[in-house]
């Protein structure tokens, strides 16, 4: 027990499910091609391999990554000195897939061992339970990976999708950056599966590379394989059949998912004579995905009013929710009622039916029970023409959520979520209203995007009548956003925190107080500062009834969270309205040192230009520059090197910041620093040089930089 909750504490993402769905899509003997390619086979009995497999869209390279996950897994499953890891990138998941996540999932997934959970690991969590730090930093948690991985003889590390990577702030290349420095301590094959971007097939120039289309056969085998889905008069003619295989085929261009759709759009049609007449106007090239779709949405259009109204309300719930939902969210949601206080059982539609009149561009994972769009591309579309098919969704959403946490069944109840998560009554009800979660630490991120509120809502807002708006929002503790728990939140916290200028002003004209304090002393104007929301800071400022000074349990300020976000506005703001430039949390970080962590120049810039002391050091000596060097922020490395700091400046330990540089392998970094002139060769108060981590974390680039300096 005691390891599954560390386990659970180093992440909750748990790939296995999407493994087992993946490979459910297979269709049988599809695949060989992949597992008999040379280039393959000799990535699989290699030592520290790279193999690289781009694809077009549609190609079938998510499939193909989970054939290849699974043939591995069952050669060496026997074999506890073989490990496996793999993650499935999503553009939906953008959010929960940040470097620290990504790393935490190849650890959590490497410790699960026969042998039990590796003493690296407990360490980790030991330590970090010790100095009540709430989740592992970066560097702590590579270095674990690195230890665990090194345990293994051989080791397996599949990415797939590297393209739908969270690609903000560099992401994306340190994640690769880091598995591959694996190498340099591990005997590790890493498979990486990607669309064809130059960007990233740049990172690949040098290794084996197979490309991912789907085949003649193995397409002519889905097909075959699915003519039980179309009409009697089909599944009567082999010949008939034969027509359609061979047509399909001919077009889909080596893409699995066009041929999905092209199938799709047969069904319904009850006669041979409408069946060739499509086929006959299958879309093909560039846009034959957009003209799939549009076909789509026509033949949803063409259906009973009722089966076309639910499936625009379903469509529109999965393409905008903020990640996605479970069958069973989306069924309580469709089911909402505006007006009513409760939901009636009797109004919900059970998932198969919502599947039915969506004209294939949806489906549901069995295992993980997930309700998703067939492709990222259907996605890509929908987000283009959203505006054409659900106008209004943001707005719909929004009033349906509000309208779920106003129920009375809450009401009843008061402070249910807060007895915690080991309460049966809490559990019951979590498991009776499965959309409460989703609408309590989400609906804020739609109000902000709706163009404007509903009486609905407003009404939500201020009723006395409803449980008070506060206790509906307990749950948001589960958001990955409110890493704060949230006790004590009042319903201001939460409109400042999503963005709703419309409903923040309803509230602070009611009177609720203008700078109350959550459990961890944030305010309302910490939240709203914390998330870039200017107009919210101006109005709160303008109340005069906050203090723009306020420390929250952890010493940030409005400022400092502002600065850290790269906010220059709301930075601006808050400078105005005289808020403490050089302040410093617990950590001993000011504004500027947190800003120079997230290379926001131009937030360093306005600090500075009000007076920002840039060689102010936090409380183990570092410096502004020193941040900037240890996080990799090369554009803020220069700026501050062209202000003239100390580049050269030593914290209380000894290091320099190209001794941080060196030491997280930020090798442009290091490049910067030695054209300043920097000492090439500093020591730390032990003895240990720059090249030394360099040599020592396997940052191969740094190494020779620092070794030609001579």
């Amino acid at each position: 027990e005691e390891e599954k909750e560390i386990l659970s504490w180093l992440t909750k993402a748990d790939y296995t499910l999407q493994q087992n769905d993946y490979i459910k899509l297979r269709q049988p003997n599809t695949g060989e091609w992949f597992l008999n390619a040379p280039e393959f086979n000799s990535w699989l009995q290699g030592d520290k391999q790279m193999l690289f497999c781009p694809g077009i869209p549609g190609a079938g390279k998510t499939v193909l990554a989970a054939i290849a996950i699974q043939h591995f897994t069952d050669r060496f499953h026997d074999d506890p000195n073989v490990g496996c890891a793999y993650i499935y990138c999503n553009f939906r998941r953008k959010d929960e897939q940040n470097l620290d996540d990504l790393l935490a999932s190849l650890l959590k997934q490497l410790s699960q061992t026969p042998r039990g959970l590796p003493n690296v690991v407990k360490n980790l969590h030991k330590r970090c339970e010790a100095t009540r730090t709430t989740r592992p930093s970066t560097h702590d948690l590579f270095e674990a990976l690195q230890s665990v991985s090194a345990s293994y003889s051989r080791l397996f590390i599949v990415v797939d999708a590297l393209d739908e990577c969270n690609n903000s702030d560099g992401c994306r290349r340190e994640f690769l950056s880091r598995i591959m420095a694996l190498q340099s301590h591990s005997n590790a094959n890493i498979l990486v599966t990607s669309r064809p971007l130059p960007e990233i097939a740049e990172l690949f120039k040098e290794g084996a590379r197979l490309e991912i289309r789907a085949t003649d056969g193995d397409i002519r085998r889905y097909l075959k394989g699915h003519m039980a889905q179309l009409a009697k008069c089909v599944t009567e003619r082999p010949d008939l059949q034969a027509e359609i295989i061979e047509a399909i085929s001919k077009v889909a261009s080596g893409m699995f998912l066009l041929a999905r759709l092209h199938l799709e759009s047969l069904k319904g049609k009850r006669a041979p004579k409408a069946i060739r007449n499509a086929l006959g106007l299958l879309p093909t090239g560039k846009t034959a995905y957009d003209e799939a779709y549009e076909n789509a949405m026509v033949r949803i259009d063409g259906q009973l009013e009722e089966e076309a109204k639910l499936a625009c309300q379903a469509l529109s719930w999965i393409v905008c929710a903020k990640r996605p939902l479970k069958a069973s969210e989306l069924e309580h949601a469709l089911a909402v009622e505006v007006g009513e206080s409760q939901l009636d059982q009797e109004n919900i539609c059970q998932i198969e039916d919502i599947v039915s009149v969506c004209a294939g561009l949806v489906t549901v994972d069995e295992e993980s029970q997930i309700i998703r769009l067939v492709h990222y591309t259907t996605q890509e579309y929908f987000q283009r023409t959203q505006a054409r098919w659900f106008p209004k969704a943001e707005l719909d959403i929004t009033t349906i959520s509000v309208t779920y946490l106003s129920f009375d069944t809450y009401a009843e109840r008061p402070g249910w979520y807060e007895k915690g998560d080991d309460d049966d009554e809490g559990d019951e009800l979590m498991r009776l209203n499965p959309f409460y979660e989703y609408a309590a630490c989400n609906w804020g991120h739609h109000a902000h995007k709706a163009l404007d509120l509903s009486q609905d809502v407003r009404a939500s807002l201020g009723s006395e009548d409803k449980v008070e708006f506060e206790e509906s929002l307990v749950a948001a503790r589960r958001a990955v956003e409110f890493y704060y728990h949230p006790t004590h939140m009042t319903a201001l916290h939460v409109t400042a925190y999503s963005g709703v200028e419309d409903a923040t002003n309803v509230l602070l004209e009611d009177g609720f107080p203008a700078d109350p304090k959550d459990a961890k002393g944030r305010t309302p104007l910490g939240w709203a500062a914390a998330n870039g929301h200017d107009r919210i800071v101006q109005r709160l400022l303008a109340s005069g009834q906050v203090d723009a000074g306020s420390r929250d349990a952890y010493g940030y300020t409005p400022l400092g969270v502002a600065a850290r976000g790269g906010h220059v506005t709301v930075v601006e703001q808050l400078l105005a309205a005289g808020a403490g430039i050089d302040s410093m949390d617990l950590d001993g970080n000011t504004p500027l040192g947190l800003a120079a962590m997230g290379g926001h120049v131009a937030v360093v810039e306005r600090l500075l230009a009000a007076g920002a002391d840039a060689e102010l050091k936090d409380e183990m000596g570092c410096t502004t520059l020193g941040f900037a060097a240890m996080y990799g922020r090369l554009a803020m490395v220069e700026w501050l090197l062209a202000a003239g700091v100390d580049a050269d400046s030593k914290d209380m330990e000894g290091r320099t910041p190209l001794y941080y540089a060196a030491f997280g392998g930020h090798d442009a970094v290091v490049e910067r620093l030695l054209a300043a002139g920097v000492d090439a060769d500093p020591k730390d108060i032990e003895g240990r040089t720059a090249l030394y981590h360099a040599i020592m974390r396997g940052h191969s680039a740094v190494e020779e930089r620092l070794l030609a300096t001579g």
